[in-house]
Formats: structure tokens, C-alpha cells, sequence
């Protein structure tokens, strides 16, 4: 037996008359929206432009560098003398990236996070250290960044900042990339 049922007629009017007019409620459902935070949002975005930088590095593209002299390259729409100014000193990396000891895959996240990074703190020459070694990482740098439509110019290192084993690099810091932190 439940206990509505226990209850008689006189003692359901009695409680009635103790309580009053009562206005029924009506029943409605709120679904709160989920809020997301800054941060996360932030982290989203930081997390797909990794992927996007990603993208660029394909194993199997072979370009068409010179293997005689130096290692440059200098991107079509960019004046050639932008790889004499790297090969002379003239740019001072902000960043530098030492890829000693990693694997290709690791090195391949490294610079793409090297190149978000530059985006971020608007940095314009960065020196990426390959090394020596097997020549893995020596020939393989080079043809990544070709890749990369951020990557201005490239340019063997001067002997101050690794010769042989390390590259200058100019990325391409866009005028919406400026006001996209804004």
C-alpha cells in the first residue's frame, strides 16, 4: 500500500485547507549549454595548426636543390638576395631548433612546431641544427622545408651557428597571422 492511499478523504481536505491556494509547477527542462573555456578553445587551435604544419612534410618529395656548394633555396616570389643576406649574417636566429639525436618523425614535429612558433612570437630567422652524422636528417631538413609555403628562404649556416650541420631559415610571418593574435 502506498502512503497517498493511507491518507483518507477528511485528512487530504484538512491539508488543503492548511496549506492554501497553491499554484502548480510547471515542469520544464533546461539543458545548459556546455561552456568552453579560452584556454581550450586556444588549445583546439594550437593543436590543429600542429596538424596543419604536419601536412606540408611528405617523405617522398624529392626537390631539385643543388648539391653543389652550400644548401639554399630561395622560394619563387622571394628575391634571391634574401639567401646571400642569410649566407652573410646578416639575419640573427631568434630561435634556434637542434634536431641532434631525434628520429624523422620527431624531427618532422619539432619543425612544425618550430615554424607555429614562430608565428606566435613573430619570429623572422630561425637556425635549425641537423647535424652531420649519416646525412638522414642533413638531406631530408632541406626537402621538408622546401615544402612548407611558410619557408621563405633557407641557407646553410654560417660557421658561428653550426656550418655544415645547421640551417638559417626565413619563415614568412603573414600580415593576417599579426591580427589573428590581436
Amino acid at each position: 500500500m502506498k502512503f497517498k492511499d493511507l491518507l483518507n478523504d477528511n485528512d487530504k481536505n484538512l491539508f488543503k485547507q492548511q496549506i492554501g491556494k497553491v499554484k502548480a509547477i510547471k515542469q520544464d527542462t533546461v539543458h545548459p549549454q556546455t561552456l568552453t573555456s579560452k584556454k581550450h578553445i586556444k588549445r583546439q587551435q594550437e593543436k590543429q595548426e600542429l596538424e596543419k604544419q604536419k601536412f606540408f612534410f611528405s617523405d617522398e618529395f624529392e626537390p631539385n636543390l643543388e648539391t653543389n656548394g652550400p644548401m639554399k633555396y630561395v622560394r619563387e616570389d622571394v628575391d634571391s638576395f634574401e639567401a646571400k643576406l642569410l649566407r652573410r649574417g646578416e639575419y640573427t636566429p631568434e630561435l634556434i631548433l637542434d634536431l641532434h639525436g631525434l628520429k624523422q618523425q620527431e624531427s618532422k614535429l619539432e619543425i612544425a612546431a618550430l615554424i607555429s612558433a614562430c608565428h606566435k612570437q613573430h619570429v623572422h630567422c630561425v637556425c635549425i641544427i641537423h647535424g652531420i652524422g649519416n646525412h638522414i636528417l642533413k638531406t631530408k631538413v632541406p626537402h621538408w622545408l622546401v615544402q612548407h609555403p611558410d619557408v621563405m628562404a633557407f641557407h646553410q649556416a654560417p660557421l658561428a651557428h653550426g656550418g655544415n650541420g645547421a640551417l638559417l631559415v626565413l619563415i614568412d610571418l603573414k600580415e593576417d597571422m599579426f591580427c589573428k593574435d590581436l
